[in-house]
């Protein structure tokens, strides 16, 4: 297909996913329901999961677990975006034990005392390390393998355990090393002569944010695969105030059909895939995190996603360095580390595929400069051909529906041959609804380097929002490759030794 030379208005088709026995829908929950996920002789018999938290938290993760193996009422029987939940066994075809593989129990008194710290650092590393002892000290001395940790936090360690939070001063309990952020930066430009000290200040490279800095710590345990929840998502009823829902949730059945699905692809399920895809297409998500602990203004951790047809992801650690400019307000990597990252990618595909890719698309926020396309090409296979696509959202250009309905999902407006907008947020027919509530905006799409056709660009890019398997939604705003590259940049910063680690796959960062 030749790109317009003028201006064009076009509608794309909705991308189709595969499930079992090579059926063929639209809507994740529609092919779930009637074939369930596919089935390549590696999907788990058995959920094996391991929970970690409080006794109360326990006690909650047992209930919900029961709720989700029955029949959840859809919220609104008359709108096709809510549909009931039949139950766990009935949907993935493999069993969730009401009693998990084993229950570890943090106490109470332990979590007050680290998470109230008056210093936020030795609050959530103390807390964070409660968590990830009991789990290591599992995996040292017990034989039982565990698929999934579901780690149950109080709200109270989602509430204090966040980098602006605040204990109240009725809570908060005084620190006990002795440190402070001024002096620990110190220590680290100038190590002190006592090991206590240097000891005590390494605590203040780990990002003070409980979710990430968990992640982060156990990224070194492969066989570790975490599903933070709170105890208020698990059972929302048992926490009220003045008669009314301590937090606003998705409905229950909406709620089973995300948090299981999830589960699923973390126990090396797949759910479903991409029913029309490309041979040998590869597609890479840059991502850039600015590292708020390091003694040098800019410096910020680069790392690439990996993703395929079926929505495997693997994430490559690129260089620490100084890669953001306060002149641009951009991130851009030099020659040599571009060069190393796309080698990592490349290697990596090749020994999934036996051979290399025949297009690799490499997907940013920015355009990418001729250092780091110069990087990209010349580790790339002559065969491979490189495509650099910017992809940002943008508000500045709306189309409106003639009708009472928005614009339609998939709706693109080609510029130029290298440029247009794409609608992945609008009305879907399906759903009979556009799940949303203000006018919805496009994507900006740019093939910024390298040759290829902007509608098959666009095309991809749609497919792209429906693996996102953190969530069973017809489709998400933005596409698998960037969706969560905040995410991922951030656990990548979390911890000072996340960053010297082998390619991992995706679900390690979700």
């Amino acid at each position: 297909m030749n790109p317009p030379s003028r201006q064009l208005l076009i509608h794309l088709e909705e991308p189709s996913l595969m499930f079992g026995h090579g059926q063929v829908m639209e809507n994740p929950k529609d092919g779930l329901l009637l074939f369930g996920p596919l089935s390549d002789g590696k999907e788990p018999s058995e959920i094996r999961v391991g929970v970690i938290g409080r006794k109360s938290g326990h006690e909650r993760y047992r209930k919900w677990v029961k709720r989700i193996n029955g029949y959840i009422e859809a919220d609104r029987k008359d709108a096709a975006h809510h549909t009931a939940y039949p139950g766990f066994e009935a949907i993935f075809g493999c069993k969730w034990p009401t009693k998990p593989i084993c229950e570890l129990a943090i106490s109470e008194e332990e979590i007050w005392e680290n998470l109230y710290r008056h210093d936020k650092y030795e609050a959530v590393f103390n807390t964070v390390g409660l968590f990830v002892n009991e789990i290591e000290r599992y995996l040292r001395e017990e034989d039982a393998h565990v698929d999934l940790w579901f780690v149950v936090i109080p709200e109270e360690i989602y509430t204090y355990g966040r980098p602006k939070s605040v204990v109240p001063k009725e809570l908060r309990l005084s620190s006990s090393m002795g440190m402070s952020l001024k002096k620990a930066k110190e220590i680290q430009r100038q190590p002190s002569l006592f090991a206590e000290d240097n000891e005590a200040a390494e605590i203040y490279k780990y990002e003070v944010h409980f979710h990430n800095q968990l992640k982060a710590r156990l990224l070194k345990h492969k066989s570790v695969v975490v599903q933070v929840v709170r105890e208020t998502s698990l059972t929302p009823e048992d926490f009220e105030k003045d008669g009314r829902p301590l937090r606003r949730l998705q409905d229950p059945a909406s709620l089973a059909w995300n948090l299981t699905t999830t589960a699923y692809f973390k126990t090396s399920g797949k759910p479903w895939k991409l029913a029309d895809v490309r041979e040998g297409v590869c597609y890479v998500g840059l991502v850039f995190k600015q590292d708020m602990t390091s003694l040098t203004a800019g410096n910020a951790c680069c790392g690439a996603q990996m993703f395929l047809d079926s929505g495997d992801g693997l994430v490559f650690k690129g260089a620490v360095g100084p890669w953001y400019s306060d002149s641009t307000k951009e991130f851009h990597l030099p020659k040599e580390k571009a060069a190393e990252l796309i080698k990592k990618v490349v290697d990596a595909y090749k020994r999934e595929h036996g051979m290399p890719p025949k297009e690799l698309f490499v997907h940013g926020r920015t355009r990418f400069n001729d250092g780091e396309w110069e990087g990209f090409l010349s580790e790339a296979p002559e065969e491979t051909n490189v495509v650099g696509v910017r992809i940002r959202e943008d508000n500045t250009f709306k189309l409106y529906g003639a009708g009472l309905t928005p614009i339609l999902r998939g709706t693109a407006f080609l510029q130029s041959k290298r440029r247009g907008y794409l609608w992945t947020r609008g009305y879907i027919p399906r759903l009979r609804t556009y799940p949303g509530r203000e006018v919805p905006n496009p994507l900006s799409v740019e093939i910024c380097r390298g040759k290829a056709d902007l509608e098959q660009v666009m095309k991809d890019i749609m497919g792209l929002t429906k693996v996102n398997f953190n969530a069973c939604i017809y489709a998400d705003g933005r596409p698998v490759t960037l969706r969560f590259a905040d995410r991922v940049g951030e656990i990548l910063t979390a911890t000072p030794t996340a960053q010297d680690l082998p390619p991992l796959p995706f679900k390690h960062y979700i």
